[in-house]
Order: C-alpha cells, then structure tokens, then sequence
C-alpha cells in the first residue's frame, strides 16, 4: 500500500513532542482508509452496519472505500467509539489487531527487502507501524533474544485507551509470530472482563494488567524462516489473495445455510433460527448472503423445490402432507410457492 502524503508530517510529530491535545493537528488527514475498511468489515461480521458506525464522524461509505483518502484522528477515534459500543466486547479490539491486513503491506514489503536478521526486521515492523498508524508512539529494545516493544500514547485518549491499545497489541502479536514466540502483553489498565477471556485470544500468550508501563516482551523463534524466491512468493500470494480469501469466507456461509436447510426444510428453515445455529445475529447472515451474491428466501426456495418435486415424483404423500413437511400451513400455500418456482401446479408433477 502506497504510503501516505501526509507522513513525513506525521514521522514529525512523532519523533519531535508528545501529540497531546494539538487542537487542529487532530483534524490532520494522516491514517488511511484502509484501515477504516478494515474495521467496518469486522464491526459487519458482528451484526453492525458500516452506516451507524460512521455516524456523525465525517466520514462516509463512499469515503471510507476510496483507497486514496486519509482520515483525521479525530474520525478514527470517533469511529473507534462508536464501534466500541455497539461491539460491547472488550476483547474486540485485540481481535481487530489481529485480523489487520498488516502482512500484505508491512511484513510483505520488509521479506521482498531480504532481510535476514530479525531484529533488523521488528524495528523496521516498529517503524513502519509508527508512521502508518500514528495512534500510539511506539520503541524498541533487544536484550539477547528477547524484544520489548513500548507503547506510549501519542494523542490523549480517555477512556478508549484501552481499545487502541488492544488493537495495536493484536496487529503485533500478528506480525510477531512470523518470527517470534512466547508472547506477554503488559497493560497499564485494569482488567476490562475476565483475565481468562483475554488469555484465550491467541496461542502462547499471557496478558496482565495494572502494570506500570504497556509493552509487549517476545522472544525470537530459533527457527527462521529462510526468506528465498519462494518465501516471498507465499507472501506475495497470500497478501493479494486476501479478499479472494473473504469471498471464501461468505461462500462457506452459503453452503452452511444451504447445508442446513437441507437437513430441516420445514418450519425450522427460518432465518433467525438457522442464524442461530450458525452463532451468528441474523443481519449477519443476510450481509453474508449478499455479499456472496444470493439472499436466504433463494437457497430456501431452491431447497424446498427440490424437496417438493421429488415428493410429487416419487411418493404418494398427499399435498397437505408434503405442504407441512415444507413448512407450510396449508396445500393452497404450498400450491402458489410451487407455481412460482417452477410455472407449473404440483397436480401437474
């Protein structure tokens, strides 16, 4: 991803005095939309619409889609908010962090440099990070095999402390497997939920909190991986494959629902039920379902037709039987469905 006009500006502010309360520096357009994308897709897969997140921020769909834009720190502190109350899981920002498309565009652009050392490779993570995203001043020490990555706040937060600093904790923690280990995370905060909760977000971690300092300590792995033609080509691939991999994800949904309604496609095949089901709210699933391109009453239908014709072919199940079996009160009502999705009378079949 192309690095954005503003950051030699930002390189500035970072390296030179604390931003705290800078007035109009917050309205400076310095953080790219591509990160905002990002968090209205993972606000959608928990239910919540792009619109009611971006509410009274500034910003807009049409906005927040064009991968030439900025936005301000002020909108992304907004939208942060917003999306932090509506998600009303405090663990949420932690699995932000971790879902960030950063290996596309950071680890990618560092494994096509060839380089070798790790340490080399987690200052320039650091560095990178700190332009790209300015929300926290960030630094970097190595004693033996051991990294310690320090974050210190760069604009005055308040109570959405928490929630920038669990993202930045999980966008590290995702970076830092390519070559690191045992990861622990300090926070300077009280525990928002239960400490059992946060130790379950990812593998080999330990999370404390009310320490003096947030930083988080991980050891180098002994096992590099070799960076050749083939190793950046993996990278290569997986970043470009990224939203083939999101369509996937969608069209794993279709099948799941299709799956299901073929198991029951009676009055068990509602949406809200099979919603359930899957664990996930019904908007959910109908953004699912849209973005693969069909709708739930679809796959319902072409379920129920299939259902219906090998019943009218192949039983001597009277209509009324095979209407409650379908889900329908009465044969009248299975009769009109039938008719419209095959022009035909089941009486014909």
């Amino acid at each position: 991803m192309p690095l954005c006009n503003f950051e030699s500006f930002a390189l500035l502010l970072i390296e030179n005095e604390p931003m705290k309360n800078q007035g109009r520096a917050l309205d400076v357009p310095l953080v790219s939309s591509h990160y905002g994308r990002h968090y209205l897709r993972f606000v959608q897969t928990h239910g919540i619409t792009g619109t009611s997140v971006l509410e009274n921020s500034g910003l807009d769909l049409n906005t927040v889609n064009d991968p030439d834009t900025q936005m301000t720190i002020r909108q992304v502190c907004h939208v942060l908010r917003k999306g932090s109350i509506l998600l009303n899981d405090v663990t949420a920002g932690f699995r932000f962090g971790q879902q960030l498309d950063l290996h596309g565009h950071g680890i990618l652009g560092f494994a096509l440099l060839r380089q070798h050392d790790p340490r080399k490779l987690a200052r320039m993570v650091v560095q990178y990070l700190r332009v790209s995203i300015p929300l926290m001043d960030m630094d970097i020490q190595f004693t033996g095999d051991i990294i310690t990555i320090g974050l210190s706040d760069a604009w005055d937060y308040a109570e959405l402390r928490p929630t920038i600093i669990s993202i930045y904790m999980g966008s590290i923690y995702s970076l830092g497997t390519q070559i690191c280990r045992d990861f622990t995370f300090e926070c300077d905060f009280p525990c928002p939920d239960k400490s059992l909760s946060w130790n379950k977000l990812a593998d080999n971690v330990a999370i404390h909190f009310n320490r003096p300092t947030n930083r988080i300590v991980m050891s180098i792995s002994p096992h590099q991986p070799r960076i050749d033609d083939a190793s950046m080509a993996n990278f290569l691939a997986t970043a470009r494959s990224r939203k083939q991999l999101d369509t996937n994800d969608n069209l794993r949904v279709v099948n799941l629902v299709s799956q299901s309604t073929l198991n029951d496609p009676g009055r068990n095949s509602s949406l809200e039920i099979i919603a359930e089901k899957l664990d996930m709210s019904p908007r959910s699933l109908r953004r699912h379902l849209s973005v693969a391109g069909t709708a739930f009453s679809g796959i319902r239908n072409k379920v129920r037709e299939t259902f219906a014709t090998r019943y009218l072919k192949e039983t001597c199940m009277s209509l009324e039987k095979i209407a409650s079996l379908l889900g329908y009160s009465d044969p009248s009502s299975f009769s009109k469905a039938y008719r419209n999705w095959t022009g035909r009378n089941p009486g014909d079949v």
